[in-house]
C-alpha cells in the first residue's frame, strides 16, 4: 500500500471503524495510534499511521485499493527479428545467412515450416512396437 498516513475523514466508516471523524479520533486516542499532524491544513488536523490501525482496517484498505494498470506494448517485428538474430550463436548466423542468400527468405520459412509441420505430425502418431 503506498498511502502510509490517513486523516479520520478517510477512515470514518473502513473496516468496522467509527462513521463520524470524531469517533476516529477518540478510538485513536483511547488506542495510543501514532500520529501526526497535518501538513498543510490549519488548526489541529492530524493523521493516523497505517501500523497504529486495527487489521481489519488494513484488510479493508487494500481492497479499495486500485489495482495496478498494466500497458502491453507491441513490439516491432523488425526489433523482435533484431532481438531474436542477436541471441543467435555466430554458427547459427552464418547458417540462417547462408540459407537467406541461397533460397532467400520464403524458402528460409519454407524449411521451419516444414519441419515444424514433420514434428507435430510425428507427435501425434501413436508409437508402435515392431
Amino acid at each position: 500500500m503506498k498511502q502510509e498516513w490517513f486523516a479520520a475523514k478517510e477512515l470514518a466508516g473502513v473496516g468496522g471503524l467509527p462513521t463520524t471523524p470524531q469517533g476516529i479520533n477518540g478510538m485513536a486516542r483511547r488506542e495510543s495510534w501514532a500520529k501526526r499532524k497535518r501538513s498543510g491544513v490549519q488548526g489541529r488536523a492530524v493523521e493516523y499511521h497505517i501500523q497504529s490501525l486495527p487489521p481489519a482496517v488494513l484488510s479493508s484498505l487494500s481492497i479499495q485499493e486500485r489495482s495496478a494498470e498494466y500497458v502491453i506494448k507491441r513490439q516491432d517485428p523488425f526489433s523482435v527479428w533484431i532481438e531474436s538474430y542477436n541471441q543467435l550463436t555466430d554458427d547459427e548466423r552464418q547458417k540462417v545467412i547462408a540459407i537467406i542468400m541461397r533460397e532467400g527468405v520464403a524458402g528460409m520459412m519454407h524449411r521451419l515450416f516444414a519441419r515444424h509441420d514433420t514434428r507435430e505430425l510425428e507427435a501425434s502418431q501413436p508409437l508402435t512396437v515392431d
